[in-house]
């Protein structure tokens, strides 16, 4: 089959405006938990699309690891390329893709990094292998072999032991929502798509927008 004979009709729900929440974290806390109600494996794996100074971009799946009125909290390197470029240009997309609900989330806002408190309390929560790797691991740097990769792994361990720290260069950041729009797949390709945008007091306006 080619590749341009692969498709399949949006037959399972539609999205309304008046279906939709007025404030959109409300309505991503009810997507998200109708996701929770299925077998979709990672529901908080989410492609976060960051841009360099240069305004190439890269993206790359991260797991959401937090949201509240604030915004959505994800971990990594600093010194990772994400990091890198985040630091150039404090600005990301978020988008959840959930192919069996026929659903998309898309967030674009600021981002900045969470507090040393916040980190500090996650990192702690991680199994202890990973905050070891959070140690070993030069994210995003060229690496000589697997082998070298696992001899820093074993340095590490003896260095710290079964209580790591947080290391300096690893931490959470949050994205600071400017826009949501909300998909949902319908026949024939005339998806819905609703779309948050900031106004006044700390409100939301609610727009729908051509599929």
């Amino acid at each position: 089959m080619k590749l341009a004979d692969l498709r399949s009709e949006y037959m399972l729900a539609g999205l309304d405006e008046s279906d939709t929440a007025a404030d959109p974290f409300a309505q991503f806390d009810k997507w998200f938990s109708a996701v929770l109600d299925t077998t979709i494996v990672l529901p908080n794996s989410v492609m976060l699309a960051t841009a360099a100074a240069n305004g190439r971009p890269s993206v790359r799946a991260v797991l959401l690891k937090g949201v509240d009125a604030r915004g959505f909290v994800f971990f990594t390197n600093y010194a990772s390329r994400k990091g890198r470029e985040l630091e150039q240009n404090p600005q990301a997309c978020l988008l959840f893709c959930w192919e069996d609900l026929e659903r998309q989330i898309r967030i674009e806002g600021r981002v900045e990094r969470i507090s040393a408190a916040e980190s500090d309390e996650y990192f702690v929560s991680r199994p202890l292998g990973s905050r070891i790797g959070a140690w070993a691991s030069p994210q995003s740097e060229v690496v000589a072999s697997r082998e070298v990769l696992e001899k820093r792994v074993e340095d590490m361990a003896a260095l710290h032991g079964d209580n790591p720290p947080r290391p300096p260069h690893w931490g959470g950041y949050r994205v600071l929502p400017e826009l949501f729009e909300f998909w949902q797949g319908r026949k024939s390709r005339l998806h819905d798509r609703i779309v948050y945008l900031p106004a006044a007091g700390g409100t939301w306006t609610r727009s729908r927008i051509a599929p």
